[in-house]
């Protein structure tokens, strides 16, 4: 259930029609809570496929990203994936599987 204190910032936040877009123009530096959600037990990604080859693909794991040190650590960790491997697996993002699923068989729907 949604509180009412969200609800009146939900309310107050959209009356003044400049969304995200105003934050930033703001100067916002932190989300602001009624953006944060906390993660669900089924929201948790699954645990990354072992490797099969001597190939790895670098994991970058967004669980704890509230921590200001572990932050800059996975600050670090992104910008560092891509020049090592040109790629990168991110897990406990947040982002339900389901989703995800979703938006892979749309892709796929374009072949």
């Amino acid at each position: 259930m949604v509180s009412s204190k969200l609800l009146e910032e939900l309310k107050a936040f959209d009356e003044t029609k400049r969304g995200v877009k105003g934050l930033v123009d703001d100067g916002v530096s932190r989300i602001p809570p009624i953006f944060i959600h906390p993660l669900s037990p089924s929201l948790s990604s699954p645990a990354p496929p072992k490797p099969t080859s001597g190939f790895s693909v670098p994991v970058i794991d967004l669980s704890g990203f509230e921590d200001l040190t572990r932050k800059k650590d996975l600050i670090e960790k992104i910008r560092d994936a891509p020049e090592k491997g040109g790629f990168f697996q991110v897990v406990n993002h947040g982002i339900p599987i389901s989703l995800l699923e979703g938006m892979l068989g749309g892709i796929r729907g374009f072949f």
